[in-house]
């Protein structure tokens, strides 16, 4: 570790910070912290990252140190960063109470709201020096979230099924950042009662839940997806309208500031659906 840390700033989502100036040998173990990062103006300052850490262009460039199934330690202690931003719920614990036993300071990104966002980006600012660029970015994230709420609360309702994975199927509750965007858009998540955040389902669940439409998270990968034959039952409402959407798996899926550009979408998409019920 290069320096020491003196000052402290309290923050939300990682305690007490102590720093003596801005990190400059930075490693992200999430692509939503590459994004942030990058979009506050502190990209160049990342040196290592992990799988899917794809945006933007220039993240490609980045050393990888792992991914979800864990970190390199020794790739890490390479790259002697004086920084390392986790992702709490999507790193292992193991590895980060291995780092900070090696004396590696290690901030936490805990981001459970979509709300908090704007919180996280400050947080960053302070991180890295760039306080005007976080705060700006912050400002306009919150107005355009309001935007998008005020824009949809009075709705009509609509019940959507949240096809998070096909095979084995999931979906999501209420206790999940899917819900809280769909929650935006005002349509009710048919799932949102389950008791688990990310439940497995049969065709037979969704068939009781009887959807008005049905949402496919569309990711950017190079895997051939399994696919679910929906017009095998056509009494589900979504499929006799025809109701499909594709949403970007990799704006809705990542706590970013591009995170309401994929809401912006699925809102607009799922308005387009409203209008057709409404006109039967």
């Amino acid at each position: 570790m290069q320096f020491r840390y003196f000052a402290c700033i309290c923050i939300l989502f990682a305690g007490c910070v102590v720093q003596a100036k801005e990190a400059q040998r930075i490693i992200a173990l999430a692509p939503h912290i590459v994004e942030n990062l990058f979009a506050i103006g502190a990209g160049e300052r990342i040196v290592g990252t992990v799988e899917y850490a794809d945006y933007p262009q220039e993240a490609s460039d980045i050393v990888r140190i792992g991914g979800h199934n864990g970190i390199a330690l020794e790739r890490v202690l390479a790259l002697q960063p004086d920084l390392v931003i986790a992702w709490q719920s999507g790193n292992k614990k193991a590895d980060l109470d291995k780092l900070e036993k090696l004396g590696i300071k290690v901030i936490y990104s805990n981001t459970k709201d979509i709300t908090k966002v704007a919180d996280e980006l400050r947080l960053f600012g302070r991180l890295t020096g760039q306080n005007q660029q976080a705060k700006r970015l912050a400002e306009q994230f919150t107005a355009r979230l309001q935007a998008l709420k005020t824009q949809y609360k009075n709705s009509a309702s609509l019940r959507v099924f949240y096809q998070l994975w096909p095979e084995p199927m999931m979906t999501i509750n209420n206790n999940t950042v899917v819900h809280q965007l769909l929650d935006v858009c005002a349509v009710e998540n048919a799932f949102a009662d389950n008791a688990t955040d990310y439940p497995q389902i049969s065709i037979e669940n969704v068939l009781q839940t009887n959807p008005q439409v049905i949402v496919l998270p569309v990711e950017k990968s190079k895997k051939v997806m399994p696919t679910i034959d929906w017009q095998a039952w056509p009494e589900i409402p979504a499929v006799k309208h025809k109701q499909f959407i594709e949403v970007d798996a990799d704006l809705l899926h990542r706590f970013s500031t591009r995170v309401l550009d994929g809401v912006t979408d699925m809102c607009d998409k799922l308005q387009r659906a409203r209008t057709h019920y409404q006109q039967q």
